[in-house]
């Protein structure tokens, strides 16, 4: 024989607690009896050591046993068949008659399997039959009645406070409900005029560790009849220990934490009783009963009503909590519709979204609101200052959950930089807009100092017990206010639920925008492909007739120069001339066409290599300009067509030098990495510049913003054909220019797959 006993007597306090593994104490209450059973056989393989004070039978004796020798001849097949049926706790309660010490003993049994182990708990009780139904159902549907009429979640808290107390008899039941930090505070209490009042108070979240509340989440009612208990031991058969503790997660007699017990003894509450409160599979908050006047035990009957009373208060909880604030629901939704429609409209969805700009503020009742869509943001209200929010946005890109809300009332327990900015957003509502990209829909509310009720001091809550180095729960419950900062007002849950339908409705439209877009681009490509086609072939044909016209008139300038009159050979000369320039124009064409064309031979290069190549070539262009180049640091490599980047660095360097009017001439010649980790090329000059308004039109073909032969000429394709290799290798060309500062070329390099070339005709 083993006694499974390791958790028993063990010193538990403050420094430990929310780590005890509570859900194997060793024991269990002594006001039943324990036995683990092995099936089909049902033997008894582990026993509570107070087996003989209830059964009048030493437990040591009960193990080996089969559970049919304790039972009475009549009950034996019939218990059986109801321990061994797949819907064991169906049948619960058991009503049991056991016969030991010369006597027969009547129980209560409640079964359950875990964890491979068949668990049978016994519970004394006086009555010889089962108590009917009728009585339960009708406290039941009273109850039921009650919950449901409650107008609101407040009157539903009131009418189940009193239905529990009406029920067990509790001095003192209160309903409190989580906060996001686990904070309880009380919402409704019905006591007896003796037992102190813990209306409006808080109760701090170490109050109820973390695996205790995963036990309130498994099961929905905790008893404890006396807080003055020794817990009874487990007894186990040798080969039994093996498998490790007994589990104890879903026993009713399971013994509870000791610091729990002196916590409650703290509290003068000598007797206690949980009812769980679970809203869409959360623990959303507790109907806790104290008894002050001694110990209480509650019989099963009864509590199973309780239970029903919790279970069926959980299912309100949505629909009452939903009666609150109805008007600002329906105005939220409202705003949806508007919302909506304004992103479905508007090309750009983060437009959409803050014109008007208080709508966006309105739908949560934030003070300021941040949209980061793309790499540019757009600011409403009050909000961190750019390099904060960039920060911010960097964080929860690494740290949230893109698939889930973040909402907090203090962002600086998560994020501690926030404290810097708590003026403006100590609470935070961030919602992802997209699933690969880092998008966001930031609402902020500034921190606003309140003042809380504790039941006993939160940030005290222990004593030392002499000089013995253990901490021991607080013992004073009474009222005690605390000044709390760096917390916003709270988030109310349809400002959270608005929130996540924003993110839904703007995903949705991203997606059906971007079907749309995927369909213009096919679209696109096949008409880009024959105009490639037709700009190749019409500049292909061409050429003959206008080199017919070139040489003809050049043999009519050599052969009948002398008879031509002054005005007809300067008009042949104009001839010439204008065919040169027809030819220059046709050969961008012509050039123009064949990069969309081609295609492209994509591997890592070197970009290093390929500038020095340029340079190489531009060197007599360069010292007769007298441009100093720089290159700051080595540009990194980069997936990429060398002959086709060479092309792309000659045309922005050729532009650098040529449009450039001062005394000391520079182009600088680098690279930047990006947020999403990638790489931004970039070609400066300190040259005349470009107006603001030409920064478009620049990449037009054959658009020049200069004379025809001011600045050395040029057919204005250039930044044409730039433009379109950085789009064949799936990157964006883009500049930041203002006249007479210069002008910055940015590039990026997309994807490792270049833009294929489809379609027919290709010569």
């Amino acid at each position: 024989m083993q006694t499974d006993g390791a958790r028993v007597g063990q010193v538990v306090d403050l420094t430990n607690c929310d780590k005890e593994p509570i859900h194997i104490p060793g024991g269990i209450q002594p006001h039943g009896v324990l036995l683990v059973l092995q099936e089909p056989a049902l033997t008894i393989r582990q026993v509570s050591e107070n087996a003989e004070a209830l059964l009048g039978v030493p437990a040591r004796s009960l193990l080996g046993m089969a559970l049919e020798n304790l039972l009475t001849e009549s009950q034996a097949s019939s218990i059986r068949e109801c321990l061994l049926s797949e819907r064991l706790e169906d049948n619960n309660p058991l009503k049991l008659i056991t016969r030991g010490g010369g006597r027969e003993h009547f129980f209560n049994g409640i079964a359950h399997r875990h964890q491979g182990r068949l668990i049978l708990e016994l519970e004394p009780t006086s009555e010889k039959e089962a108590l009917p139904y009728f009585g339960f159902y009708h406290q039941a549907r009273s109850s039921m009645s009650r919950l449901r009429d409650a107008k609101d979640l407040s009157a539903l808290c009131v009418e189940a406070v009193r239905e529990v107390r009406r029920l067990t008899g509790f001095d003192r039941v209160i309903a409190y409900r989580f906060d996001e930090e686990w904070n309880g505070a009380v919402l409704a209490e019905d006591r007896l005029e003796t037992a102190d009042s813990y209306l409006g108070l808080w109760f701090p979240a170490s109050d109820i560790p973390r695996q205790a509340r995963e036990l309130y989440t498994l099961n929905w009612l905790r008893i404890i009849p006396t807080t003055d208990y020794v817990p009874a031991r487990i007894l186990s058969l040798p080969e039994d220990t093996e498998q490790g503790p007994l589990d104890m997660s879903f026993c009713v007699l399971r013994s509870a934490s000791p610091i729990h017990l002196e916590y409650l003894r703290n509290m003068g509450a000598p007797a206690s009783m949980s009812i769980s409160l679970i809203k869409e599979g959360r623990l959303w908050g507790l109907i806790s009963c104290t008894h002050v006047s001694g110990p209480r035990y509650v019989p099963y009957e009864v509590r199973k009503a309780c239970e029903f009373v919790g279970e069926f208060m959980s299912s309100l909880l949505v629909t009452k909590e939903g009666h609150e604030h109805y008007d600002q629901r329906i105005r939220a939704q409202s705003i949806q519709v508007r919302l909506l429609e304004r992103m479905t409209r508007h090309p750009d969805v983060a437009v959409g979204l803050t014109q008007p700009p208080p709508e966006l503020l309105e739908l949560t009742g934030a003070t300021g609101a941040a949209v980061y869509f793309n790499g540019r943001t757009t600011i409403i209200g009050q909000a961190p200052d750019d390099e904060q929010l960039q920060a911010l946005i960097e964080w929860l890109a690494a740290k949230a959950d893109p698939r889930e809300l973040f909402c907090t009332v203090c962002l600086s327990n998560h994020y501690p930089e926030a404290a810097a900015f708590k003026d403006v957003a100590a609470g935070l509502i961030a919602a992802s807009m997209s699933r690969g990209r880092h998008n966001y829909v930031l609402w902020f509310r500034p921190e606003v100092v309140q003042t809380v009720a504790w039941g006993g001091n939160p940030n005290k809550p222990v004593d030392m017990d002499g000089d013995q180095p253990r901490l021991h729960p607080r013992k004073s419950f009474a009222l005690w206010k605390e000044t709390v900062r760096g917390k916003s007002l709270p988030w109310k849950d349809y400002e959270v639920e608005a929130a996540r339908e924003l993110r839904r409705n703007v995903i949705d439209v991203a997606l059906q925008r971007s079907e749309e877009l995927l369909k213009l681009n096919m679209e696109l490509e096949r008409s880009n492909v024959e105009l490639d086609s037709f700009a190749y072939a019409a500049s292909h044909d061409l050429k003959e007739p206008l080199r017919g016209i070139h040489n003809y008139t050049s043999l009519v300038l050599r052969e009948q120069a002398d008879s031509l009159t002054p005005t007809n050979h300067k008009r042949m000369d104009t001839v010439v001339r204008l065919t040169q320039r027809m030819e220059s124009l046709i050969d961008s064409l012509l050039h123009y066409a064949q990069v969309g064309r081609t295609e492209l031979s994509v591997r890592e290069t070197d970009l290093n290599e390929v500038l020095s190549s340029v340079l190489e070539v531009l060197k007599p262009r360069i010292d007769e300009a007298q441009v100093e180049v720089r290159v700051p640091r080595p540009l990194p490599p980069a997936l990429c067509d060398r002959v086709r980047m060479a092309e792309v660095f000659t045309n922005l360097l050729t532009n650098a030098i040529k449009y450039n009017d001062k005394e000391k001439k520079w182009v600088e010649i680098g690279a930047m990495n990006t947020l999403d980790g990638g790489t931004t090329y970039y070609v400066r000059d300190n040259g005349i510049g470009i107006k603001p308004e030409y920064h478009d039109t620049i990449f037009r073909i054959f658009k020049r913003l200069h004379g025809r032969d001011k600045y050395g000429g040029g057919t204005g394709t250039g930044l044409t054909i730039v433009k379109r290799l950085i789009e064949r290798h799936n990157g964006r060309l883009w500049l930041e220019s203002q006249p007479g500062a210069g002008t910055t070329f940015f590039f990026t390099l997309g994807s490792e797959k270049p833009e294929p070339v489809t379609g027919t005709g290709a010569k």
